[in-house]
């Protein structure tokens, strides 16, 4: 997706490892994700039940992307597609927890 890591620490106090990405001309927003090592098990709400429903990123390439989350045995959700014919190109992937990532190629 184009994101590049800026920093990777532990957190020994929660027994966790936090790393920070951003877009790689370094303009847009941060991303952290966290994850805690002692966390055996995360309980995802059925669909309905979410109060969170998905994050989304823009891509530049649909195509090369859908290709290396392929190779990579991501969970695709649903194929791109379009909501209508001149409309954004849509993909949705889904993390190992169950949450939803939309994909958007903006044209």
């Amino acid at each position: 997706m184009g994101l590049k890591l800026l920093n990777r620490r532990e957190i020994p106090k929660n027994n966790a490892e936090i790393a920070f990405l951003q877009d790689a001309d370094g303009k847009g927003a941060k991303l952290e994700l966290t994850h805690y090592r002692n966390q055996k098990q995360f309980i995802q709400a059925e669909y309905e039940q979410r109060l969170f429903d998905h994050l989304a990123f823009e891509v530049k390439d649909m195509n090369q992307t859908m290709t290396t989350l392929r190779k990579e045995k991501a969970t695709i959700t649903d194929e791109p597609f379009r909501l209508s014919p001149t409309g954004s190109l849509i993909a949705f992937i889904e993390d190992p927890d169950g949450t939803l990532i939309e994909l958007i190629e903006i044209k």
